[in-house]
């Protein structure tokens, strides 16, 4: 096939790239430029998308013998993905912005681009495996990134490749510097790409400025003030800006957030759990949207937060009723569904969490067999 690379400027993406090549197809390497000052990305291994990380695709494309472009998507990336980061946090809810970067950047726009030049595929570093187009998780679960790619329509995942999926991450590494590609050893990109300080409050306090609001506890009792909700999310603990501990010793975590009043709620850890998880927007990976309960396995953040669950497509999204109750479940982020089989490993699809129920359920104390056995 005639297949385009997206390469990050990383191990994963040289290393699929590379193994595209072997494998016999026509590979052209492209690198994305998705800020419009490249040089302010990337501070160690925070950041990405710098010229640094440009010129790093570049060497690895020269390695492998294949042309290598960059391409301008920082207009579109600014809109699709700072600016909903933005306005999700503003809305009281936590975004995942890996989540849209996927689905709105490359394999939606980059895709499309690639499709009308006459590519066939587009191959990337994500860990997660592609088989007959099942979406399953990667080899090496600490790496997995299936969560993040449970967003991609059943014709999105029909042009994508993972190669890497299928090796653990010490391993990439190692072809990586059988091959002499240079990034064999370069520190891999965490926290979030736009961001290189880490510094998520401050961030979002630069665009969204001081709203300030009133944090109370379950009853209702104002216990301090805070200058935006966007300074919180679902289960945070620290940085409340509350002087001690509840009365009763425990510590306190962030339960529930309103931005319409600006009111943060806090309570004990008991007041987290949540029994269903409410969403909007949900994708199919098989293209078909399920008739009746489904059997599942939930999960709803990139690392953790998994249980049991019985789920259903209602008006568009999705109903998942827990069997056993989750923590730190926030509005914005997904919850994706996988099969409870032997590996639980193939995605079913995914929706965007809009609200959590806390009572249990007539599912919430029954078996699942299949997880049983």
């Amino acid at each position: 096939m005639r297949v385009l690379a997206a390469m990050s400027g990383g191990v994963d993406s040289a290393v699929a790239a590379a193994r595209a090549v072997e494998a016999g197809h026509e590979v052209v390497g492209v690198h994305l430029a998705l800020s419009a000052n490249p040089g302010t990305l990337r501070t160690g291994s925070r950041g990405c998308c710098s010229k640094e990380d440009a010129g790093d695709a570049r060497r690895a494309a020269d390695v492998l013998g294949i042309p290598f472009y960059v391409w301008d998507f920082a207009d579109r990336f600014k809109e699709d993905v700072i600016d909903d980061f933005v306005a999700a946090y503003a809305a009281g809810e936590t975004p995942n912005p890996c989540l849209r970067c996927n689905e709105k950047i490359k394999f939606s726009a980059l895709a499309d681009r690639a499709v009308a030049l006459g590519f066939d595929a587009v191959v990337t570093g994500h860990y997660a495996r592609l088989e007959d187009g099942v979406l399953r998780r990667a080899v090496d679960e600490d790496k997995d990134q299936s969560y993040v790619l449970a967003v991609l329509t059943a014709e999105q995942l029909s042009r994508a490749m993972f190669p890497v999926g299928d090796t653990p991450k010490p391993r990439i590494r190692e072809e990586a510097a059988e091959r002499g590609l240079a990034v064999a050893n370069k520190p891999d990109s965490h926290d979030i790409c736009f961001i290189p300080s880490g510094d998520t409050q401050a961030f979002l306090g630069a665009k969204i400025g001081i709203r300030p609001g009133a944090v109370l506890d379950a009853d209702g009792t104002k216990l301090g003030d805070h200058k935006g909700v966007h300074e919180f999310t679902i289960g945070q603990r620290k940085g409340l800006g509350l002087p001690g501990p509840a009365a009763d010793g425990k510590p306190r975590y962030v339960t529930d957030i309103d931005s319409e009043t600006g009111t943060v709620r806090v309570g004990s850890a008991a007041d987290l759990q949540v029994w269903t998880v409410l969403s909007d927007r949900a994708i199919w990976t098989s293209g078909e949207t399920p008739v009746g309960e489904i059997e599942c396995v939930a999960q709803v953040r990139a690392h953790g937060g998994t249980a049991p669950a019985v789920a259903e497509a209602v008006d568009g999204g999705l109903i998942v009723r827990l069997r056993e109750p989750l923590t730190g479940v926030a509005r914005g982020q997904a919850v994706v569904l996988y099969l409870p089989d032997a590996t639980g490993d193939q995605v079913i699809g995914s929706g965007t969490i809009t609200g959590t129920e806390r009572e249990p359920h007539s599912y919430a104390n029954e078996l699942v067999s299949d997880n049983a056995q």
